[in-house]
């Protein structure tokens, strides 16, 4: 048997007045992965273990069953893997975003979603101002960028900027946490302010405000960690082939790692306009070839840091109807059968705009398993689900076997 996972990052949700009480996932039209629900099993899933911040990088480990406390090392080292930086010895990575800084305050934590193009040039321009022997920025995607430090130490306190929006800056600036902290965090900080004044004038900034666009004003810089010791998925569960798509540097890596064909999806932005279309068709085409395939889909996410609650529920309904039915139609009568998972990664409430830890709902679907009562898939219907609450690797377990 095939195994795919679709990962809707961040769809789990709160109940919402404007839908009536109800959920995104409860008030969005989703035939097909209702479908997978009453055919399939259902339950709930711990994937942010205690002491643990709720990060997509977390939980997306948590869900492919890997011990993040033996093997998390901060999310810029996954996501340099996806960008072929090589981690050494003696290095420290970290995410570094591009946001928006108003009158003080974080405004967004994605600089009003800056593209491609104008944050290369952004993140190229501080490299050659900030950047030395010691210190340098790699570009990547959109916001998501990546800072690589020599003789780094991560007893720092970084705070996700996703996590603070209307917070002061200053209030929210890095912090040591050991004495061998203290020299990082300065740097750090230093970075942080230098980059404020060189941004400040910087012609693409200065484009975007003019067409009414939030400028990319300062670099945030967190989750540090070094090189991870992670077992690939074959040698942990014995998957001897697999695939991970996604248009999220993070995702990519944590694939990298676990032994995975990263597979690039033309028009795929992490956004409500991405390309479901080529990423349901990438995934079908990795299984005909492939035992394993991590299908990952950012926009739910996106939407809930943005507290748009419609278009939460817009970006669940696209993912129905543009990844899961295709998909399931293209399969279903395959001669070797294809299981299908479905879940999140971790909720991402509209209300809140950042991630919680709360255990996220998640179906298996294994033609001709016997289904167990479940008929509707959501945060509190599948608490009668067959699975109960699993933590760990039991996810995994339960999904391969």
């Amino acid at each position: 048997m095939k195994h795919l996972i679709i990962l809707g990052d961040g769809m789990a949700d709160q109940p919402i007045d404007i839908f009536g009480g109800r959920t995104p996932l409860q008030a969005a039209v989703k035939p097909n992965i209702d479908r997978l629900a009453a055919m399939g099993r259902c339950g709930l899933l711990s994937t942010v273990p205690a002491g643990f911040h709720p990060g997509s990088e977390i939980a997306n480990m948590s869900v492919l069953g890997y011990d993040v406390v033996k093997v998390f090392e901060g999310r810029g080292s996954l996501e340099a893997a996806s960008m072929g930086v090589d981690i050494l010895d003696g290095e420290m990575a970290m995410r570094c975003n591009l946001i928006s800084i108003q009158d003080g305050k974080i405004k967004n934590h994605s600089a009003g979603h800056i593209t491609n193009e104008e944050a290369q040039e952004l993140i190229e321009f501080l490299n050659e101002r900030l950047g030395n022997k010691r210190v340098k920025f790699y570009p990547g995607v959109s916001y998501r960028h990546l800072l690589i430090i020599k003789g780094g130490n991560k007893a720092v306190e970084c705070t996700p900027p996703h996590d603070v929006p209307g917070t002061p800056f200053s209030d929210v600036m890095v912090k040591a946490t050991a004495p061998e902290g203290e020299e990082t965090a300065r740097l750090l900080n230093d970075l942080i302010l230098r980059s404020q004044e060189l941004l400040a004038t910087h012609p693409v900034n200065i484009k975007r405000v003019s067409e009414g666009k939030d400028p990319a004003n300062s670099l945030w810089p967190w989750s540090p960690g070094y090189r991870p010791a992670m077992q690939t998925l074959q040698a942990l569960y014995g998957i001897e082939s697999g695939s991970v798509i996604s248009a999220v540097d993070l995702i990519m890596g944590i694939g990298v790692y676990a032994g995975l064909k990263p597979v690039m999806v033309e028009g795929a932005t992490g956004l409500y306009n991405t390309n479901y279309e080529g990423k349901a068709q990438a995934a079908i085409e990795a299984l005909k070839t492939q035992d394993f395939v991590y299908l990952h889909i950012e926009a739910s996410d996106e939407a809930g840091h943005e507290g748009d609650c419609e278009l939460k529920k817009r970006t669940i309904e696209y993912l129905d109807s543009r990844v899961v039915g295709p998909i399931y139609e293209a399969v279903k009568q395959w001669d070797e059968p294809v299981a299908i998972a479905v879940l999140p990664d971790h909720p991402t409430p509209c209300r809140l705009r950042t991630h919680t830890s709360d255990p996220i709902p998640f179906i298996i679907y294994k033609p001709g398993e016997k289904p167990d009562a479940v008929l509707q898939y959501d945060e509190f219907s599948v608490k009668d689900g067959y699975y109960g609450l699993l933590k760990g690797d039991e996810f995994m377990n339960c999904f391969l076997k």
